[in-house]
């Protein structure tokens, strides 16, 4: 169908402005009830959260109109000048005098505070998408998934540099994008495993065996590095199932020999054995690669020494890299350490407040809990919490499948692109929504960290409402113009 330029309002999808609307309206209503205090119900007054908050609010809109009114081509055009000139000012950020709650990622104006991470999604978003859309691009050849994680990789980095961990952990949902345009599904696998390596390492790291000197975390790992191996060669080398039960009675019949023999002969760290096991199994992957000359062998001994190489760098990432603040809220989450009155404090009061909703909630700006502060960062971080308590069960099922239709009308939009273009950064958009939704829920819940980051059009702030207002909206413009 011919491509009109007085016909492209026409195919704004509505449906999905609509959504955003009831959303942004809904996200005010919580900021309202979770910055109120008795004795001032003035929530246009400029000069408080639920006024400022109001005024973000209006200018999204414009800025959301302006994105609708520009040149789809603008957008892949200068896909690699706003990335560049967002890259520069992620990089200039770093050095910025301006710490705000130990976190060097704003930029002061005056009286405005910018975030230049929540804009750097979208310029990611589509950076990635001009790569990837190119007709030469393949997702099989090295170099372009090099280029592509580059492309992913760069602005996390700088990122963690600004000490925003929160923030960087969002850009591994361009994963997901990786996977759906064909990226082969033993990386998403081996991200899979790293997590559990992570996990299980940090919580039983100071668990000792009945031997008094075999780590339980070390232990576990190193034998589900063995079992993954396995694994990866029966799915992907299939010529023989021998080297399966190799690997399987020689890695794993060895550890149980050493364990029984260190538990009732002569004590000793079985981790050791465990070592020159995951050194001999590279070895033999290597062997069967050269003998079999089967490239997937190769690909497997990758797997195994990276995952050692992995497993063995946790700790000092943990210890180093991460702050303070970050380890003991790990620590928490996992069960290390109880402290409700510290890194606990937060998601102990949030529980409370959401329980404190039961069923319909306590009404709007009835919420005791909120209304007494006892939960911190209440109306940004944590705002779901204020939804919890006034509107209760009922409310919060209810904004979570107001964020699920949302999620699943931008799956349809990117689905129907007739570009790779178009899809990729469509598939970019829902990414980094549903990794907001999930973790910022998850956290205020106590099931995943508390890392830090928004919850999408309902915290409070100019910068990520702003940020979300832009991913969309590109995107929003984009689909309009696919039947050119």
């Amino acid at each position: 169908m011919a491509y009109r330029k007085d016909s492209w309002w026409k195919s704004v999808d509505w449906w999905t402005v609509s959504l955003y609307l009831i959303l942004v309206t809904c996200g005010w209503f919580s900021v309202c009830g979770a910055s109120y205090d008795y004795g001032e119900p003035n929530f246009f007054d400029l000069t408080t959260r639920a006024g400022k908050q109001l005024m973000w609010i209006g200018c999204s809109l414009v800025l959301g109109f302006v994105l609708l009114m520009l040149e789809d081509r603008l957008y892949d055009t200068y896909a690699y000048l706003i990335y560049g000139i967002l890259l520069l000012l992620l990089f200039g950020t770093i050095f910025n005098p301006h710490e705000i709650k130990g976190s060097r990622s704003w930029i002061v104006l005056g009286p405005v505070s910018l975030q230049p991470a929540e804009f750097a999604k979208f310029a990611t978003a589509l950076a990635l998408a001009k790569f990837m859309g190119e007709y030469t691009f393949s997702i099989d050849r090295w170099k372009d998934m090099v280029v592509a994680l580059a492309i992913i990789l760069v602005p996390m980095i700088l990122i963690v540099c600004q000490k925003e961990t929160g923030s960087a952990l969002v850009y591994l949902s361009f994963f997901l994008v990786l996977y759906r345009e064909g990226m082969t599904g033993s990386i998403l696998f081996a991200g899979v495993c790293a997590v559990i390596y992570f996990i299980v390492g940090i919580r039983f790291s100071g668990d000792l065996m009945g031997d008094e000197l075999t780590s339980w975390g070390e232990f576990s790992v190193m034998a589900l590095i063995i079992a993954f191996s396995a694994l990866l060669v029966s799915s992907y080398c299939r010529e023989s199932r021998k080297p399966v039960i190799f690997i399987l009675s020689f890695g794993l019949g060895l550890m149980l020999l050493s364990l029984l023999f260190s538990l009732y002969v002569i004590p000793f760290n079985v981790a050791y054995v465990q070592r020159i096991v995951c050194v001999c199994l590279c070895l033999y992957l290597l062997y069967l690669g050269l003998h079999e000359r089967v490239r997937n062998y190769f690909y497997i001994f990758l797997f195994t020494i990276g995952s050692v190489g992995f497993f063995f760098s946790t700790e000092y990432v943990f210890n180093n890299v991460l702050e303070a603040h970050q380890q003991i809220r790990i620590k928490v989450l996992l069960g290390m350490e109880d402290d409700p009155t510290g890194a606990g404090y937060n998601v102990n009061q949030s529980k409370i407040a959401i329980g404190s909703g039961g069923f319909l909630g306590k009404g709007f700006l009835n919420g005791t809990q909120t209304k007494l502060k006892y939960v911190p960062e209440q109306d940004t971080d944590f705002i779901f919490c204020t939804v919890g308590e006034e509107q209760g069960f009922v409310g919060s099922v209810t904004v979570i499948l107001l964020f699920a239709v949302f999620i699943w009308r931008l799956i349809h939009l990117a689905e129907r692109q007739s570009t790779r273009f178009g899809r990729v950064y469509g598939y970019s958009v829902l990414s980094i929504f549903f990794f907001h939704l999930f973790v910022n829920v998850g956290m205020v819940l106590g099931l995943t960290p508390v890392i830090g980051i928004p919850l999408p059009f309902f915290s409070y702030g100019g910068s990520s409402l702003w940020g979300f207002t832009i991913l969309l909206f590109v995107f929003l413009r984009i689909d309009a113009a696919r039947e050119r």
